[in-house]
């Protein structure tokens, strides 16, 4: 093998599937569970995302989402000193994406917007004035975990197909 050796090739595939499966999560969401929402009532639809948000943590879905970031971690670190190896800017790149546009994104800006509608009270004006802000803001910041998780998978299988190659 022609890059990064120490890091097992199962490894780096089991992370590039992580990130196309946290992608896959967050593309439904983009693409028709938010815009199923907005169909709603406010109240209806406050109170369909707050139960969603408190069966969202789980530890299938946590594994999934910050298991892979973690892997990610140590693809990143491990990439920094084999930048001249076959793949590893692919590696680095994919591994960066996936940590800053998906897990720092959703500790930056989906979670606190999950932590206000967590308090709204589903029956006031209050209520529906956040819901519609939420709906524009937090799929908006979907969109980004979407794409960078995707590109991130993305990347992470094109340095296994240089690994790979003859």
């Amino acid at each position: 093998m022609t890059t990064i050796d120490h890091l097992p090739f199962a490894f780096k595939l089991f992370t590039a599937l992580g990130c196309g499966l946290v992608g896959g999560v967050f593309f439904a969401f983009s693409t028709f569970v938010m815009n199923a929402l907005a169909r709603l009532q406010p109240r209806e639809g406050i109170i369909a995302m707050q139960s969603i948000n408190i069966t969202a943590i789980n530890p299938l879905f946590m594994v999934a989402l910050f298991g892979t970031g973690l892997a990610c971690l140590v693809i990143a670190i491990a990439s920094l000193s084999k930048l001249h190896q076959l793949g590893a800017v692919y590696l680095l790149v994919g591994s960066l994406l996936y940590l800053v546009g998906t897990i720092l994104v959703t500790i930056a800006f989906n979670v606190p917007l999950n932590d206000a509608l967590a308090i709204a009270k589903p029956d006031t004006t209050e209520g529906a004035n956040l819901w519609a802000r939420y709906l524009t803001y937090w799929t908006l910041w979907n969109h980004v975990r979407t794409i960078a998780a995707f590109a991130a998978a993305a990347l992470l299988t094109l340095a296994l197909c240089k690994q790979t190659a003859p």
